[in-house]
């Protein structure tokens, strides 16, 4: 019974880790259009945290017609 809880435990953070990385690779992936800019514009600002999309956010109207399609369409899946 024991083995049945830790194997259903385990399989539930496999699936969790692997949904998680997923998102962060589609995130980082719909971004791409946005590196450049990110570079150009918020120089010095560290990943993570949200932190990049931020400054560009704040800079909405310097990015690149790309990366603002980029940031509308993050903005849209989230809801916001």
């Amino acid at each position: 019974m024991l083995t049945h809880q830790v194997t259903g435990t385990l399989l539930a953070v496999l699936l969790f880790t692997i949904s998680a990385s997923q998102e962060s690779k589609a995130q980082a992936g719909a971004l791409a259009a946005c590196k450049a800019d990110a570079a150009r514009i918020c120089p010095g600002i560290e990943p993570g945290g949200g932190k990049i999309i931020q400054c560009l956010k704040q800079h909405k109207d310097d990015v690149t017609i790309g990366c603002a399609k980029e940031l509308k369409s993050i903005k849209a899946k989230m809801g916001k």
